[in-house]
């Protein structure tokens, strides 16, 4: 009897523990399903809590720079050096454009348009050689150019203002291989039958548009046809360039000479004195000539002198 007795509490105890457990997983079962979280309010609150985090430790004046601040601010240093290097090179690219060192004025130009040592020290055996009515062509322009440095030698290349304005690319050729730019007014003519107003403008024009095309104005200026007057010289001196017209001319623009090279330097060899003043032209045979000319000058003991050792007050 007894034995069934114990053996019935058993059986009702190990009813009643299974009758809990049930209620406990269905009360969590029920939970769950009543107070479940969306996965976006768990988005957003796992980004509250990074946002509180991250707050804490960029705050806190003790706190380690976590990875991604020490990134940014190196990337902050770099910066500052890389506007520290900005503006060093911007110094030295404005200091490549330092104007070069002035070269001591030796010679000057007397009344007949002849060059002149100033004194004894300085060589009296000296063309000046010179090119009128540019710029025209790229490989004229090289051309020439390219004798001239084979032979040392630097000229005055006097441009027309509206050749400057369809090419301003082949007046900065000039410059940049370190020949001399000359102004020989806008348009190629008579400037003495020229009102003085139209004939000032003609002149300042040009220094105008050089000066915006290369950086520098001019410092000769020879009129078209050699054709001026006091009140064209008065206004060439008022903008601070020497007048000349020459005093050897090769006559390569005549048609005598044309296609003719031995004839532009034969004409220039017979008019050949000390401080010779020789005018050419941007052209074909001319081109062709200079290095023969240049050569033959040598070998008769000329040198070429410097546009820029040449006062620029005639004397």
């Amino acid at each position: 009897m007894i034995r069934h007795t114990t053996a019935l509490i058993m059986i009702a105890c190990m009813l009643l523990s299974a009758c809990g457990t049930k209620d406990e997983s269905t009360s969590e079962l029920v939970g769950s399903s009543s107070g479940s979280i969306t996965p976006t309010q768990e988005q957003q609150n796992e980004s509250n809590a990074n946002d509180t985090v991250e707050t804490q430790t960029t705050d806190s004046p003790s706190s380690t720079p976590t990875s991604t601040d020490a990134h940014s601010d190196q990337e902050s240093l770099d910066d500052e050096e890389i506007s520290s290097t900005e503006k060093e090179d911007t110094g030295e690219s404005s200091g490549s454009q330092a104007t070069e060192n002035p070269i001591e004025k030796k010679y000057h130009m007397n009344s007949n348009y002849y060059i002149k040592p100033n004194d004894k020290t300085s060589d009296s055996k000296v063309v000046l050689l010179t090119f009128d009515d540019g710029p025209k062509e790229e490989k004229m322009i090289n051309a020439l150019i390219d004798t001239l440095d084979k032979h040392d030698a630097k000229a005055i290349f006097f441009v027309n203002g509206y050749r400057v304005k369809s090419h301003p690319e082949l007046l900065k050729i000039i410059h940049e291989r370190g020949q001399v730019v000359g102004n020989h007014a806008w348009d190629h003519e008579d400037l003495k039958k020229m009102s003085s107003t139209a004939a000032a403008k003609q002149v300042t024009d040009v220094q105008k548009i050089v000066k915006e095309t290369i950086g520098v104005e001019p410092h000769f200026f020879r009129p078209p046809f050699g054709s001026g007057n006091n009140a064209l010289k008065a206004t060439v001196k008022k903008n601070g360039m020497l007048y000349m017209t020459w005093s050897n001319g090769s006559l390569d623009w005549d048609k005598s000479t044309k296609n003719k090279p031995e004839k532009v330097i034969q004409n220039v060899l017979d008019q050949l004195n000390p401080g010779s003043n020789i005018l050419m032209h941007e052209l074909p045979w001319t081109v062709e000539a200079l290095e023969e000319l240049l050569s033959k000058l040598e070998q008769k003991g000329y040198t070429f002198v410097d546009p820029r050792s040449i006062e620029l007050e005639a004397r």
